[in-house]
């Protein structure tokens, strides 16, 4: 037995050959394969979609929302959301005008939002209990929610905001 076939451990060395490294070489890119194949079908099943449909559509929108933004602005009007726990849960929303009168002839559009995944946002039904007094007839879930408040006033949206809320 020659040096050269004897390592440090006492056995002989295999030589290599080309089927050794076809193995090696199937294997290799099999494992990558397997691997890419796995990544692309998490995230294809996790992805949400997307947030818009059409870029173009909305820049033209754009100018549109800011003219909104600013009438909703010189308005000065007052929005707010309560938070009612105990025997009778739920929300209640409240709107008021810069006089602090609360506004008439409003339907409330309320959303939770989900903050990553578009699929679980959940739209909530409003009541008008009193003139620009609207309290939730659906069950709120609990979590982190971006709460995206619309009031319109027959079709124009004239009161909009998002704000992060924990239930």
């Amino acid at each position: 037995m020659t040096m050269s076939a004897i390592t440090a451990k006492g056995l002989t060395s295999r030589p290599i050959t080309g089927r050794t490294v076809l193995i090696y070489f199937l294997g290799f890119f099999g494992i990558v394969f397997a691997m890419n194949f796995y990544m692309v079908r998490v995230a294809l099943s996790s992805f949400s979609g997307v947030e818009t449909e059409s870029s173009y559509k909305a820049g033209l929108s754009f100018k549109n929302d800011i003219a909104a933004a600013h009438a909703q602005d010189a308005r000065h009007w007052s929005v707010e959301a309560t938070l009612q726990r105990g025997d009778n849960p739920g929300m209640i929303i409240t709107a008021r005008d810069a006089q602090g009168q609360t506004l008439s002839g409003l339907t409330a559009e309320v959303r939770l939002a989900h903050p990553t995944d578009k699929r679980r946002d959940v739209v909530l039904e409003f009541v008008e209990l009193t003139p620009g007094q609207f309290k939730n007839l659906t069950a709120m879930p609990e979590g982190r929610w971006d709460l995206v408040i619309g009031l319109k006033r027959e079709t124009e949206t004239v009161f909009r905001s998002k704000s992060r809320v924990s239930l």
